[in-house]
């Protein structure tokens, strides 16, 4: 399970918005030295990402929680939204370059549909796939409320 840190920061019927910033794994990661998802958390600050998850655990506003998603759910998804669109290129080129030699425009130009394709059918894919690809609330941490002085 990989798990991230946020804090809830609305809540909308049974579902809440939870606020998170990405750079908690990147202090224990032993790749932190060449990894672009570091370089990225870097250049914008450690932004603030907002995520909306159901609130299974009746979470408040300012609650602090600790959301989990499947390491196997990201693993297919990442496959299915990079190496998909990646291959369908790669073969549209091949197949044109096979159709029409020598000539690179029409290469070109089916690597970009075959890509695009890529894209719509992982869209379209990953809408009937089965898998639980949204994150979960694992743990919820209560604030008191603050005394008046």
């Amino acid at each position: 399970m990989i798990t991230e840190s946020g804090r809830v920061v609305a809540v909308s019927g049974n579902t809440v918005w939870v606020q998170t910033i990405r750079q908690s794994a990147c202090q224990s990661c032993s790749a932190r030295s060449g990894c672009g998802q570091r370089v990225l958390a870097a250049a914008s600050g450690g932004r603030a990402n907002q995520v909306q998850v159901l609130n299974t655990l009746h979470a408040g506003v300012g609650d602090d929680v600790t959301l989990g998603i499947a390491e196997q759910a990201l693993l297919q998804a990442s496959l299915l939204v990079y190496a998909l669109p990646l291959l369908l290129m790669v073969v549209a080129s091949i197949a044109a370059n096979q159709l029409v030699p020598g000539s690179d425009g029409v290469a070109i130009l089916a690597a970009g549909l075959g890509l695009g394709a890529g894209f719509f059918i992982a869209r379209r894919w990953q809408r009937h796939m089965p898998g639980d690809y949204q994150p979960h609330l694992m743990k919820v941490n209560k604030h008191a409320p603050a005394q008046a002085l």
